[in-house]
């Protein structure tokens, strides 16, 4: 074999291992990784912790050790963004209530608004008076059963999994939680064992790439963060909205989210103004949507890039194949292949 085909093998091999390291092994490692990097981040405030609560009682010293500071702190920051959750949430089921109430105006303007535009194909047509009323009506109501029909035994047959996911999410916790503590209180010892090891340059490089994207991830999205809360409060501003302020924070965290996205506020609220006849704000509503989008995808690529050594592009196509491959992972795991790829070819 010549040296190009020797290089594409390596290329295959070096993409196929990562490839099924990060699809099949990751997500087994998944709590600990993670308690593994909370731990790193943890470790030196606990142990200053631990250090400035010891009490000497005669010949005895008292304290507590820097892994129950640890936990002590994760509980903290667990139980802040807890509380968080739940006042948002409890907002969100204000404005829901208050959406209900509303909701037979607005059903009513849509009524008026279908009835109107089935009066007028009447005529265009020259069809008895009411025809397309009626027509409307039946399709309304075996769309209604329809859906009613099929949402039942989707709720009955999805209600068990929804209850492991959250035995199996309680559990996830939990093991994260021990796993911080264990990993303070042994990350000296595991340090010393992955230098002494055959594959010490290979955790080297693999920690440093985590470390890289990871870093590099967190910057881009607190930029982004930042930029699209800007953006969301300029453009409710415009709409003069009397909370575009507190509105503009909380669609920056709403975007921040996985799975979730300015999305999510924007369109209903957009066909909202739709169906009210209110056109231009609808539509204003739909642009400023598609700028955050816009806004998120070229400074996703562009910080990363930059960060972690990755032009703009390359960055871009690596966080598409990811998550194409991992889904919402993907947008880090894409990137972090990608140089993973690179250092050990």
């Amino acid at each position: 074999m010549d040296e190009k085909g020797k290089r594409i093998l390596r290329i295959a091999g070096v993409a196929a291992g990562v490839y099924l390291i990060f699809k099949y092994m990751l997500p087994l490692a998944a709590p600990f990784v993670f308690a593994a990097a909370a731990a790193v981040l943890l470790k030196p405030s606990a142990e200053k912790i631990s250090a400035r609560l010891r009490i000497r009682l005669r010949d005895r010293e008292f304290g507590i050790a820097p892994c129950v500071a640890a936990a002590l702190e994760l509980a903290l920051f667990l139980g802040v963004c807890g509380a968080a959750v739940y006042a948002g949430g409890r907002r969100l089921c204000e404005q829901a209530v208050l959406l209900m109430e509303r909701m037979p105006e607005w059903l009513e303007q849509l009524n008026r608004w279908l009835t109107g535009i089935c009066h007028l194909l009447e005529r265009r047509l020259t069809l008895r008076e009411d025809t397309m009323v009626y027509l409307a009506q039946d399709m309304i109501r075996g769309l209604g059963s329809r859906m009613k029909q099929g949402m039942m035994p989707y709720l009955m047959g999805n209600s068990m999994s929804l209850a492991q996911g959250a035995v199996g999410l309680a559990i996830v916790m939990i093991l994260f939680i021990v796993g911080v503590m264990l990993f303070v209180r042994e990350m000296d010892e595991i340090r010393s064992r992955m230098e002494n090891s055959a594959f010490r340059e290979e955790f080297a490089r693999i920690g440093r790439v985590l470390g890289l994207v990871g870093r590099a991830y967190l910057r881009a999205q607190g930029i982004i963060l930042v930029f699209t809360m800007l953006l969301c409060a300029a453009g409710l501003f415009f709409l003069k909205n009397p909370y575009y302020i507190l509105a503009g924070i909380g669609l920056g965290i709403l975007d921040a989210l996985p799975l979730f996205g300015t999305g999510t506020v924007f369109v209903p609220w957009a066909l909202i103004c739709f169906f009210r006849g209110r056109w231009q704000r609808g539509a204003f509503l739909l642009v400023l949507y598609a700028a955050c989008y816009l806004l998120r995808e070229f400074l996703e690529a562009k910080l990363l890039g930059d960060k972690v050594g990755l032009s703009p592009l390359a960055t871009l196509i690596s966080i598409y194949i990811g998550l194409q491959l991992f889904g919402i992972p993907g947008v880090i795991l894409g990137p972090a292949g990608t140089l993973m790829i690179k250092e050990f070819i």
